[in-house]
């Protein structure tokens, strides 16, 4: 029998988890916080009246991404298929919780794990190197829950930011590369987009990146830029409460404009909507769009991610964020699956609903670039 898991199962899944695992263990403080407030679905298989194995799925909030975080069965109670039924629970907990799919990680050495899952439906999508406490990689594997979905990706290599204020030079830096795979994404470059973008303040702490320091960044290194904003308005300064700092923001900002303006570099006040990226990311572009991470970490801050591809049902996103406080891995950051009416709600920021979104392109002034530094090899 597969039911949901409760406070009482604790100690059995404590003791399963360590009989079927060495290193990346789940203690019994996790289990519990999984149970009682973790946003999660928990399943456990009952066979000859004892718990004989569970199932953790994780959801990614604001997002139609699942992840099956963890399954295991005790040794006694192998061969009775009870893998495959905890698996087909956890996949109809994640439908019910409206995901559209699910992903996971399996240890290289793990084949008769990855012989289940290729069974049931799984592709690999991608690898981690060095993943586990062990140091063991990872293949990175995924369903779709919703087979009608095809959705039309672009290939956007990932990148992790390694600051928690460089979400928008990690943003630019994947989709440089997806134009020019000769952009080595790197964390020197990282910092020097950042360098350059930098609005100095922000909310507390370091400064983030604005759209015109973004365009400006991509502009240096011979790609096209386009900047959307709803307005004129400074962005950011309704969250800093100091009025020099707000004065800093501004004077950043029109120098930033000056700048666009001097290299006719388009500012468009106009807020995109989701049908606008769409046609921009057709049309060869990849957007950089702004968002509220209230909706997916619950944290009112401002937050960039980058366009990866559409469908009929959702915009799909490259997060540069992982939260792992939150349990999350790299494998929940990439393509991204958002409804589209939610994706539309999130991105925009602060009180006054500030929309901004940055649609980088390939370049002929970039082509000859290259092929002069190839005259010159």
């Amino acid at each position: 029998m597969i039911r949901s898991a409760e406070l009482r199962d604790i100690e059995a899944l404590v003791e399963i988890e360590n009989l079927c695992f060495d290193s990346d263990r789940l203690s019994r403080r996790s289990f519990r916080y999984i149970l009682t407030k973790g946003n999660a679905v928990t399943v456990v298989a009952e066979h000859d009246s004892r718990i004989c194995g569970d199932a953790i799925v994780l959801f990614n909030s604001g997002t139609s991404l699942a992840r099956l975080y963890s399954i295991a069965v005790h040794p006694d109670c192998r061969g009775l298929g009870l893998a495959r039924q905890l698996v087909e629970a956890a996949e109809i907990g994640a439908l019910e919780g409206d995901c559209a799919y699910m992903r996971l990680e399996i240890r290289r050495d793990n084949p008769a794990s990855i012989r289940l899952f290729e069974n049931l439906g799984y592709h690999q999508i991608g690898e981690h190197a060095d993943y586990y406490e062990d140091h063991m990689d990872a293949l990175r594997y995924e369903k779709s829950l919703a087979q009608h979905l095809r959705p039309e990706l672009v290939r956007v290599p990932y990148y992790q930011q390694t600051l928690d204020f460089t979400c928008g030079p990690a943003t630019l830096m994947m989709a440089m590369h997806a134009l020019d795979e000769s952009v080595q994404m790197e964390r020197l470059l990282e910092l020097r987009v950042w360098r350059e973008s930098t609005t100095i303040f922000m909310t507390s702490g370091h400064g983030g990146c604005g759209p015109y320091g973004l365009a400006l960044s991509a502009h240096q290194r011979g790609f096209e830029a386009e900047v959307y904003v709803k307005d004129q308005a400074a962005l950011f300064v309704d969250s800093v409460r100091n009025e020099e700092k707000k004065e800093v923001i501004r004077l950043v900002q029109e120098d930033f404009r000056s700048e666009l303006e001097r290299l006719h570099i388009p500012i468009i006040y106009h807020s995109l909507s989701v049908v606008d990226l769409q046609k921009h990311f057709d049309s060869g572009g990849i957007p950089i769009v702004l968002i509220s991470s209230y909706r997916i970490y619950g944290e009112k801050s401002p937050h960039w991610v980058v366009v990866t591809g559409f469908d009929s049902h959702f915009i799909y996103v490259h997060d540069p964020y992982v939260d792992e406080e939150k349990r999350m891995s790299r494998t929940d950051c990439i393509n991204i699956p958002i409804p589209l009416k939610e994706f539309d709600r999130m991105a925009r920021y602060g009180r006054s609903g500030q929309r901004a979104a940055l649609i980088v392109r390939k370049s002929p002034r970039r082509k000859s670039r290259a092929r002069s530094a190839q005259a010159l090899a």
